[in-house]
Protein backbone atom coordinates (compact mmCIF):
# COMPACT_ATOMS: atom_id res chain seq x y z
CA UNK A 1 0.00 0.00 0.00
CA UNK A 2 1.29 3.43 -0.98
CA UNK A 3 2.04 6.00 1.71
CA UNK A 4 -0.96 8.24 2.36
CA UNK A 5 -0.69 11.77 3.74
CA UNK A 6 -3.45 12.87 6.08
CA UNK A 7 -2.68 16.55 5.64
CA UNK A 8 -0.32 19.08 4.14
CA UNK A 9 1.97 19.01 7.17
CA UNK A 10 2.71 15.30 6.85
CA UNK A 11 3.61 15.79 3.21
CA UNK A 12 5.94 18.69 4.01
CA UNK A 13 7.81 16.43 6.44
CA UNK A 14 8.38 13.90 3.65
CA UNK A 15 9.46 16.60 1.20
CA UNK A 16 12.02 17.87 3.70
CA UNK A 17 13.33 14.36 4.40
CA UNK A 18 13.71 13.78 0.65
CA UNK A 19 15.57 17.04 0.06
CA UNK A 20 12.58 18.57 -1.77
CA UNK A 21 11.79 21.37 0.69
CA UNK A 22 13.70 24.55 1.48
CA UNK A 23 12.89 26.11 4.86
CA UNK A 24 13.50 29.87 5.05
CA UNK A 25 13.72 30.99 8.67
CA UNK A 26 14.66 34.64 8.04
CA UNK A 27 11.90 37.21 7.70
CA UNK A 28 10.95 38.01 4.09
CA UNK A 29 8.82 40.68 2.46
CA UNK A 30 5.58 39.31 1.01
CA UNK A 31 6.33 41.27 -2.17
CA UNK A 32 8.31 40.64 -4.24
CA UNK A 33 9.99 37.84 -2.29
CA UNK A 34 7.36 35.12 -2.25
CA UNK A 35 6.27 35.45 -5.88
CA UNK A 36 9.91 35.66 -6.98
CA UNK A 37 10.71 32.55 -4.93
CA UNK A 38 7.94 30.64 -6.71
CA UNK A 39 9.49 31.51 -10.04
CA UNK A 40 12.99 30.69 -8.76
CA UNK A 41 11.94 27.23 -7.55
CA UNK A 42 10.48 26.48 -10.96
CA UNK A 43 13.80 27.40 -12.57
CA UNK A 44 15.88 25.05 -10.39
CA UNK A 45 16.83 21.48 -11.31
CA UNK A 46 15.19 19.82 -8.29
CA UNK A 47 12.31 22.35 -8.18
CA UNK A 48 11.81 22.07 -4.40
CA UNK A 49 8.95 23.44 -2.32
CA UNK A 50 9.84 26.44 -0.15
CA UNK A 51 8.41 27.27 3.28
CA UNK A 52 8.68 30.86 4.52
CA UNK A 53 8.39 30.74 8.30
CA UNK A 54 8.29 34.51 8.84
CA UNK A 55 6.51 36.93 6.53
CA UNK A 56 6.75 40.63 7.32
CA UNK A 57 3.44 42.10 8.44
CA UNK A 58 1.77 38.73 8.97
CA UNK A 59 1.50 36.17 11.76
CA UNK A 60 1.67 32.93 9.82
CA UNK A 61 3.87 31.08 7.33
CA UNK A 62 3.60 30.53 3.58
CA UNK A 63 4.53 27.49 1.48
CA UNK A 64 4.72 27.35 -2.29
CA UNK A 65 5.75 24.91 -5.05
CA UNK A 66 4.49 21.91 -3.06
CA UNK A 67 3.43 20.11 -6.27
CA UNK A 68 6.04 21.80 -8.43
CA UNK A 69 8.22 18.92 -9.64
CA UNK A 70 7.95 15.36 -10.87
CA UNK A 71 9.84 14.29 -7.75
CA UNK A 72 7.24 15.96 -5.49
CA UNK A 73 4.50 14.50 -7.68
CA UNK A 74 5.87 10.98 -7.24
CA UNK A 75 6.23 11.44 -3.48
CA UNK A 76 2.61 12.60 -3.36
CA UNK A 77 1.67 9.19 -4.75
CA UNK A 78 3.91 7.41 -2.23
CA UNK A 79 6.35 6.42 -5.00
CA UNK A 80 10.13 6.92 -5.20
CA UNK A 81 10.95 10.47 -6.20
CA UNK A 82 12.82 9.34 -9.33
CA UNK A 83 9.77 7.53 -10.75
CA UNK A 84 9.33 8.36 -14.44
CA UNK A 85 6.39 10.42 -15.67
CA UNK A 86 5.17 7.50 -17.74
CA UNK A 87 5.19 5.17 -14.73
CA UNK A 88 3.32 7.78 -12.66
CA UNK A 89 0.72 8.00 -15.42
CA UNK A 90 0.07 4.25 -15.42
CA UNK A 91 0.04 4.11 -11.60
CA UNK A 92 -2.61 6.84 -11.51
CA UNK A 93 -4.51 4.96 -14.17
CA UNK A 94 -4.42 1.79 -12.03
CA UNK A 95 -5.67 3.58 -8.93
CA UNK A 96 -8.36 5.38 -10.92
CA UNK A 97 -10.17 2.09 -11.34
CA UNK A 98 -10.68 1.84 -7.56
CA UNK A 99 -13.23 4.67 -7.75
CA UNK A 100 -15.47 5.10 -5.81
CA UNK A 101 -13.97 4.98 -2.33
CA UNK A 102 -16.45 6.84 -0.06
CA UNK A 103 -14.91 9.38 2.33
CA UNK A 104 -15.07 9.14 6.11
CA UNK A 105 -17.11 11.92 7.74
CA UNK A 106 -15.48 13.04 10.99
CA UNK A 107 -17.28 14.70 13.90
CA UNK A 108 -16.39 18.35 14.28
CA UNK A 109 -14.25 17.82 17.40
CA UNK A 110 -11.90 15.46 15.50
CA UNK A 111 -11.38 17.73 12.50
CA UNK A 112 -8.14 19.71 12.70
CA UNK A 113 -9.56 22.46 10.48
CA UNK A 114 -12.02 23.35 13.29
CA UNK A 115 -9.39 24.11 15.96
CA UNK A 116 -10.10 27.86 15.78
CA UNK A 117 -13.27 29.68 14.74
CA UNK A 118 -13.77 33.29 13.66
CA UNK A 119 -17.34 34.57 13.31
CA UNK A 120 -16.97 38.29 14.10
CA UNK A 121 -14.73 41.08 12.78
CA UNK A 122 -13.63 38.88 9.90
CA UNK A 123 -10.41 40.06 8.30
CA UNK A 124 -8.72 37.79 5.79
CA UNK A 125 -5.45 39.64 6.31
CA UNK A 126 -5.39 38.43 9.93
CA UNK A 127 -5.24 34.82 8.77
CA UNK A 128 -3.67 34.78 5.30
CA UNK A 129 -0.25 36.24 4.33
CA UNK A 130 -1.52 37.72 1.06
CA UNK A 131 0.64 39.02 -1.78
CA UNK A 132 0.63 39.57 -5.53
CA UNK A 133 1.92 36.49 -7.29
CA UNK A 134 3.11 38.41 -10.36
CA UNK A 135 4.03 42.11 -10.39
CA UNK A 136 1.08 43.34 -12.46
CA UNK A 137 -1.66 41.28 -10.83
CA UNK A 138 -4.77 43.35 -10.16
CA UNK A 139 -4.66 42.44 -6.47
CA UNK A 140 -3.91 39.67 -4.00
CA UNK A 141 -4.80 36.26 -5.38
CA UNK A 142 -5.41 32.89 -3.75
CA UNK A 143 -4.37 30.43 -6.44
CA UNK A 144 -4.51 27.01 -4.79
CA UNK A 145 -7.82 26.77 -2.96
CA UNK A 146 -10.15 23.76 -3.07
CA UNK A 147 -13.56 25.36 -3.56
CA UNK A 148 -16.62 23.39 -2.41
CA UNK A 149 -20.13 24.06 -3.71
CA UNK A 150 -23.32 22.01 -4.06
CA UNK A 151 -26.05 21.69 -6.64
CA UNK A 152 -28.92 24.02 -5.56
CA UNK A 153 -31.48 21.60 -7.00
CA UNK A 154 -29.99 18.58 -5.20
CA UNK A 155 -28.08 19.96 -2.20
CA UNK A 156 -27.91 16.60 -0.41
CA UNK A 157 -26.54 14.74 -3.46
CA UNK A 158 -22.88 14.25 -2.54
CA UNK A 159 -22.11 13.04 -6.07
CA UNK A 160 -22.88 16.58 -7.27
CA UNK A 161 -20.81 18.21 -4.55
CA UNK A 162 -18.20 20.06 -6.59
CA UNK A 163 -14.64 20.43 -5.33
CA UNK A 164 -12.74 22.57 -7.82
CA UNK A 165 -9.79 24.92 -8.12
CA UNK A 166 -10.50 28.47 -9.25
CA UNK A 167 -8.50 31.63 -8.92
CA UNK A 168 -9.71 33.91 -6.13
CA UNK A 169 -9.01 37.63 -5.83
CA UNK A 170 -9.23 39.27 -2.42
CA UNK A 171 -11.39 42.39 -2.77
CA UNK A 172 -11.77 43.45 0.88
CA UNK A 173 -11.29 42.10 4.38
CA UNK A 174 -14.35 39.85 3.96
CA UNK A 175 -15.03 39.76 0.21
CA UNK A 176 -13.34 37.86 -2.60
CA UNK A 177 -13.96 37.47 -6.31
CA UNK A 178 -13.84 34.09 -8.04
CA UNK A 179 -13.45 33.23 -11.71
CA UNK A 180 -16.31 30.93 -12.69
CA UNK A 181 -15.96 30.36 -16.44
CA UNK A 182 -19.02 28.94 -18.26
CA UNK A 183 -17.60 25.44 -18.68
CA UNK A 184 -16.67 25.09 -15.00
CA UNK A 185 -18.92 22.97 -12.75
CA UNK A 186 -19.28 25.86 -10.31
CA UNK A 187 -20.76 27.95 -13.14
CA UNK A 188 -23.52 25.36 -13.60
CA UNK A 189 -24.41 25.58 -9.91
CA UNK A 190 -24.19 29.36 -9.85
CA UNK A 191 -26.55 29.63 -12.81
CA UNK A 192 -29.13 27.47 -11.03
CA UNK A 193 -28.91 29.62 -7.89
CA UNK A 194 -29.14 32.89 -9.81
CA UNK A 195 -32.18 31.72 -11.76
CA UNK A 196 -34.11 31.87 -8.47
CA UNK A 197 -32.07 34.84 -7.17
CA UNK A 198 -30.61 32.84 -4.28
CA UNK A 199 -27.08 33.02 -2.85
CA UNK A 200 -24.87 29.98 -3.48
CA UNK A 201 -23.25 28.66 -0.26
CA UNK A 202 -19.53 28.10 -0.65
CA UNK A 203 -16.55 26.83 1.34
CA UNK A 204 -12.95 27.55 0.39
CA UNK A 205 -10.39 25.12 1.82
CA UNK A 206 -6.71 26.13 1.85
CA UNK A 207 -3.70 23.96 2.61
CA UNK A 208 -5.03 20.45 2.03
CA UNK A 209 -3.50 17.00 1.78
CA UNK A 210 -1.67 16.75 -1.55
CA UNK A 211 -4.14 14.42 -3.25
CA UNK A 212 -7.16 16.52 -2.23
CA UNK A 213 -5.55 19.51 -3.95
CA UNK A 214 -4.64 17.27 -6.90
CA UNK A 215 -8.22 16.03 -7.33
CA UNK A 216 -9.71 19.51 -6.97
CA UNK A 217 -7.78 20.38 -10.14
CA UNK A 218 -8.94 17.28 -12.04
CA UNK A 219 -11.61 17.33 -14.78
CA UNK A 220 -14.10 14.62 -13.78
CA UNK A 221 -17.77 14.26 -14.62
CA UNK A 222 -20.27 16.60 -12.95
CA UNK A 223 -21.85 13.76 -10.98
CA UNK A 224 -18.58 12.14 -9.89
CA UNK A 225 -17.38 12.90 -6.36
CA UNK A 226 -13.88 14.32 -6.08
CA UNK A 227 -13.70 13.00 -2.50
CA UNK A 228 -14.44 9.46 -3.71
CA UNK A 229 -11.67 9.87 -6.27
CA UNK A 230 -9.24 11.00 -3.56
CA UNK A 231 -9.84 7.69 -1.78
CA UNK A 232 -9.18 5.82 -5.01
CA UNK A 233 -5.93 7.71 -5.68
CA UNK A 234 -4.91 7.04 -2.08
CA UNK A 235 -4.92 3.39 -3.18
CA UNK A 236 -8.20 2.66 -1.44
CA UNK A 237 -7.69 4.67 1.76
CA UNK A 238 -10.73 6.96 2.31
CA UNK A 239 -10.15 10.66 2.72
CA UNK A 240 -11.52 12.40 5.81
CA UNK A 241 -14.06 15.22 5.52
CA UNK A 242 -16.26 17.20 7.89
CA UNK A 243 -19.45 19.25 7.59
CA UNK A 244 -19.09 22.96 6.98
CA UNK A 245 -20.39 25.11 9.83
CA UNK A 246 -22.65 27.44 7.84
CA UNK A 247 -24.02 25.09 5.17
CA UNK A 248 -24.54 21.53 6.38
CA UNK A 249 -24.82 20.11 2.87
CA UNK A 250 -21.21 21.15 2.19
CA UNK A 251 -18.28 19.02 3.32
CA UNK A 252 -14.69 20.21 3.55
CA UNK A 253 -11.33 18.42 3.96
CA UNK A 254 -11.12 17.68 7.68
CA UNK A 255 -7.45 18.56 7.99
CA UNK A 256 -7.30 21.72 5.88
CA UNK A 257 -5.20 24.56 7.24
CA UNK A 258 -7.91 27.21 6.69
CA UNK A 259 -11.58 27.07 5.65
CA UNK A 260 -13.40 30.21 4.51
CA UNK A 261 -17.20 29.92 4.44
CA UNK A 262 -19.75 32.25 2.94
CA UNK A 263 -21.88 32.63 -0.16
CA UNK A 264 -21.72 33.87 -3.74
CA UNK A 265 -23.93 36.94 -3.96
CA UNK A 266 -26.54 36.39 -6.68
CA UNK A 267 -26.32 38.50 -9.82
CA UNK A 268 -23.43 40.58 -8.49
CA UNK A 269 -20.47 41.07 -10.80
CA UNK A 270 -17.38 43.16 -10.08
CA UNK A 271 -14.08 43.67 -11.87
CA UNK A 272 -11.64 40.76 -11.45
CA UNK A 273 -8.05 40.63 -12.70
CA UNK A 274 -5.71 41.09 -14.43
CA UNK A 275 -3.80 38.04 -13.30
CA UNK A 276 -0.61 36.31 -14.44
CA UNK A 277 -2.02 33.08 -15.84
CA UNK A 278 -0.83 29.61 -16.81
CA UNK A 279 -0.24 30.39 -20.53
CA UNK A 280 2.56 32.69 -19.37
CA UNK A 281 0.74 35.99 -19.91
CA UNK A 282 -1.59 38.28 -18.02
CA UNK A 283 -5.29 37.69 -18.43
CA UNK A 284 -7.41 40.77 -18.84
CA UNK A 285 -9.82 42.14 -16.29
CA UNK A 286 -13.43 40.95 -16.58
CA UNK A 287 -16.62 41.00 -14.54
CA UNK A 288 -16.84 38.01 -12.20
CA UNK A 289 -19.03 36.99 -9.29
CA UNK A 290 -18.24 37.94 -5.71
CA UNK A 291 -18.19 36.01 -2.42
CA UNK A 292 -19.05 37.32 1.03
CA UNK A 293 -17.02 35.55 3.73
CA UNK A 294 -19.04 35.11 6.92
CA UNK A 295 -17.18 32.40 8.83
CA UNK A 296 -13.59 31.16 9.15
CA UNK A 297 -12.12 28.10 10.81
CA UNK A 298 -8.42 27.30 10.88
CA UNK A 299 -5.75 25.17 12.48
CA UNK A 300 -3.50 26.63 15.14
CA UNK A 301 -0.63 28.41 13.38
CA UNK A 302 -2.02 27.71 9.91
CA UNK A 303 0.23 27.37 6.90
CA UNK A 304 -0.93 29.36 3.89
CA UNK A 305 -0.32 27.31 0.74
CA UNK A 306 -0.26 29.26 -2.49
CA UNK A 307 0.84 28.53 -6.03
CA UNK A 308 2.98 30.40 -8.54
CA UNK A 309 1.80 30.69 -12.14
CA UNK A 310 3.89 32.01 -14.98
CA UNK A 311 5.73 31.03 -18.13
CA UNK A 312 5.61 27.19 -18.19
CA UNK A 313 6.75 25.13 -16.55
CA UNK A 314 5.71 26.18 -13.07
CA UNK A 315 3.87 24.46 -10.23
CA UNK A 316 0.49 24.77 -11.93
CA UNK A 317 1.76 22.71 -14.87
CA UNK A 318 2.84 19.82 -12.65
CA UNK A 319 -0.34 20.02 -10.60
CA UNK A 320 -2.59 19.78 -13.67
CA UNK A 321 -0.52 17.48 -15.86
CA UNK A 322 -1.33 13.85 -15.18
CA UNK A 323 -4.65 14.58 -13.50
CA UNK A 324 -5.74 15.91 -16.88
CA UNK A 325 -4.02 13.18 -18.90
CA UNK A 326 -5.49 10.19 -17.04
CA UNK A 327 -9.20 11.14 -17.28
CA UNK A 328 -8.69 12.03 -20.93
CA UNK A 329 -7.16 8.61 -21.48
CA UNK A 330 -10.00 6.90 -19.61
CA UNK A 331 -12.65 8.60 -21.71
CA UNK A 332 -10.91 7.87 -25.01
CA UNK A 333 -9.91 4.29 -24.19
CA UNK A 334 -13.47 3.42 -23.20
CA UNK A 335 -14.77 4.10 -26.71
CA UNK A 336 -11.54 3.51 -28.64
CA UNK A 337 -9.58 0.66 -27.00
CA UNK A 338 -6.70 1.21 -29.44
CA UNK A 339 -5.74 4.39 -27.54
CA UNK A 340 -2.58 3.50 -25.59
CA UNK A 341 -1.84 6.71 -23.64
CA UNK A 342 -2.71 10.42 -23.57
CA UNK A 343 -0.33 13.23 -22.70
CA UNK A 344 -2.43 16.29 -21.88
CA UNK A 345 0.28 18.00 -19.84
CA UNK A 346 0.87 21.06 -21.96
CA UNK A 347 -0.83 24.26 -20.84
CA UNK A 348 -3.74 22.51 -19.14
CA UNK A 349 -4.35 20.30 -22.15
CA UNK A 350 -4.44 23.05 -24.77
CA UNK A 351 -1.79 20.83 -26.37
CA UNK A 352 -2.35 17.04 -26.26
CA UNK A 353 -0.53 14.01 -27.63
CA UNK A 354 -2.39 10.73 -28.20
CA UNK A 355 -0.67 7.40 -28.73
CA UNK A 356 -2.98 5.11 -30.73
CA UNK A 357 -2.77 1.88 -32.73
CA UNK A 358 -4.23 2.44 -36.18
CA UNK A 359 -6.61 -0.25 -37.41
CA UNK A 360 -6.93 1.12 -40.93
CA UNK A 361 -6.27 4.24 -42.94
CA UNK A 362 -7.46 7.42 -41.24
CA UNK A 363 -8.40 5.58 -38.03
CA UNK A 364 -6.14 7.59 -35.71
CA UNK A 365 -8.05 10.82 -36.37
CA UNK A 366 -11.12 9.31 -34.70
CA UNK A 367 -9.25 9.52 -31.37
CA UNK A 368 -8.73 13.25 -31.91
CA UNK A 369 -12.40 13.81 -32.71
CA UNK A 370 -13.39 11.83 -29.63
CA UNK A 371 -11.09 13.93 -27.46
CA UNK A 372 -12.61 17.13 -28.83
CA UNK A 373 -16.06 15.87 -27.80
CA UNK A 374 -15.12 15.43 -24.12
CA UNK A 375 -16.02 18.24 -21.68
CA UNK A 376 -12.37 19.14 -21.08
CA UNK A 377 -11.34 18.68 -24.69
CA UNK A 378 -14.14 20.92 -25.95
CA UNK A 379 -13.08 23.77 -23.70
CA UNK A 380 -9.30 23.40 -23.68
CA UNK A 381 -7.83 21.22 -26.44
CA UNK A 382 -6.51 23.23 -29.40
CA UNK A 383 -3.57 21.29 -30.83
CA UNK A 384 -3.75 17.47 -30.94
CA UNK A 385 -0.86 15.33 -32.14
CA UNK A 386 -1.50 11.66 -32.97
CA UNK A 387 1.40 9.17 -32.78
CA UNK A 388 1.79 5.42 -33.15
CA UNK A 389 1.34 3.03 -30.25
CA UNK A 390 5.12 2.42 -30.09
CA UNK A 391 5.82 6.15 -29.64
CA UNK A 392 5.95 7.29 -26.02
CA UNK A 393 3.77 10.44 -25.90
CA UNK A 394 5.66 11.57 -22.78
CA UNK A 395 8.99 11.48 -24.64
CA UNK A 396 9.18 14.62 -26.76
CA UNK A 397 12.20 13.30 -28.69
CA UNK A 398 10.08 10.40 -29.93
CA UNK A 399 7.15 12.69 -30.65
CA UNK A 400 9.37 15.02 -32.70
CA UNK A 401 10.67 11.99 -34.61
CA UNK A 402 7.09 11.11 -35.49
CA UNK A 403 6.31 14.69 -36.52
CA UNK A 404 9.36 14.97 -38.74
CA UNK A 405 9.15 11.55 -40.42
CA UNK A 406 5.44 10.72 -40.55
CA UNK A 407 3.60 13.95 -41.34
CA UNK A 408 2.69 14.95 -44.91
CA UNK A 409 1.35 18.48 -44.32
CA UNK A 410 -0.99 18.46 -47.31
CA UNK A 411 -2.79 15.34 -46.07
CA UNK A 412 -2.09 14.88 -42.36
CA UNK A 413 -2.86 18.35 -40.98
CA UNK A 414 -6.50 19.31 -40.36
CA UNK A 415 -7.90 22.63 -39.11
CA UNK A 416 -11.40 22.89 -37.69
CA UNK A 417 -12.48 26.52 -37.55
CA UNK A 418 -14.61 28.51 -35.13
CA UNK A 419 -14.66 26.17 -32.14
CA UNK A 420 -15.07 26.74 -28.41
CA UNK A 421 -11.81 27.33 -26.57
CA UNK A 422 -10.12 28.47 -23.38
CA UNK A 423 -10.61 32.25 -23.02
CA UNK A 424 -7.35 32.58 -21.06
CA UNK A 425 -5.45 31.40 -24.15
CA UNK A 426 -4.14 34.71 -25.57
CA UNK A 427 -4.42 33.35 -29.12
CA UNK A 428 -8.19 32.84 -28.84
CA UNK A 429 -10.23 35.50 -30.66
CA UNK A 430 -12.71 36.49 -29.63
CA UNK A 431 -11.82 35.23 -26.16
CA UNK A 432 -13.22 31.74 -25.79
CA UNK A 433 -13.15 30.90 -29.52
CA UNK A 434 -10.36 29.37 -31.57
CA UNK A 435 -9.55 26.85 -34.28
CA UNK A 436 -8.60 23.24 -33.57
CA UNK A 437 -5.49 21.71 -35.14
CA UNK A 438 -5.11 17.96 -35.64
CA UNK A 439 -1.76 16.56 -36.76
CA UNK A 440 -1.74 12.88 -37.70
CA UNK A 441 1.83 11.71 -37.11
CA UNK A 442 1.01 8.00 -37.23
CA UNK A 443 2.56 5.62 -39.74
CA UNK A 444 0.31 5.44 -42.83
CA UNK A 445 -1.90 2.37 -42.87
CA UNK A 446 -3.60 1.26 -46.10
CA UNK A 447 -7.37 1.48 -46.22
CA UNK A 448 -9.60 -1.45 -47.02
CA UNK A 449 -8.80 -2.76 -50.56
CA UNK A 450 -10.92 -0.81 -53.03
CA UNK A 451 -10.36 -0.52 -56.77
CA UNK A 452 -10.26 3.04 -58.04
CA UNK A 453 -12.52 2.28 -61.03
CA UNK A 454 -16.21 2.71 -60.44
CA UNK A 455 -18.77 0.65 -62.35
CA UNK A 456 -22.40 1.63 -62.04
CA UNK A 457 -24.89 -1.00 -61.03
CA UNK A 458 -27.25 -2.21 -63.73
CA UNK A 459 -30.61 -3.74 -62.86
CA UNK A 460 -31.18 -7.41 -63.67
CA UNK A 461 -32.76 -8.10 -67.10
CA UNK A 462 -35.55 -9.85 -65.22
CA UNK A 463 -36.56 -6.66 -63.39
CA UNK A 464 -39.26 -5.57 -65.94
CA UNK A 465 -40.83 -9.02 -65.74
CA UNK A 466 -41.19 -8.78 -61.96
CA UNK A 467 -42.46 -5.21 -62.17
CA UNK A 468 -45.30 -6.45 -64.40
CA UNK A 469 -46.07 -9.35 -62.04
CA UNK A 470 -46.23 -7.01 -59.04
CA UNK A 471 -48.46 -4.50 -60.91
CA UNK A 472 -50.93 -7.28 -61.78
CA UNK A 473 -50.85 -8.53 -58.21
CA UNK A 474 -51.59 -5.11 -56.74
CA UNK A 475 -54.41 -4.47 -59.27
CA UNK A 476 -56.11 -7.78 -58.47
CA UNK A 477 -55.69 -7.17 -54.74
CA UNK A 478 -57.66 -3.87 -54.96
CA UNK A 479 -60.50 -5.68 -56.72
Amino acid sequence: MAKVYKDLREFLVTLEEEGQLIRVKEEVDPEPDIGAAGRACANMDKKPAVLFEKVKGYKYSVVTNVHGSWANHALMLGMPKDTSVKDQFYELNRRWDKFPVPPVILPREKAACKENTVTENINLFDILPLYRINDQDGGFFISKASVVTGDPEEPENLDKLNVGTYRIQVKDIDRVGIQALPFHDIAIQLRKAEEVNEPLPIAIALGNSPLVTFMASTPVAYDQSEYEFVGALQDGVPTEIVKADTAEHLYVPAHAEVVLEGYIMPRVRTCEGPFGEFPGSYSGARLQCEIKITHITHRTNPIFENLYLGMPWTEIDYLMALNTSVPMYKQLHESIPEVVAVNAMYTHGIGEIISVKSRYGGFAKSAAFRLLSTPHGTAYAKIIILVDEFVDPFNLEQVMWALTTRVKPSKDVSVIQNCAGMPLDPSSYPAGMHDKLIIDATTPVPPEPNPRSVELLKPSPATPKWEAIFRDFMANQKN
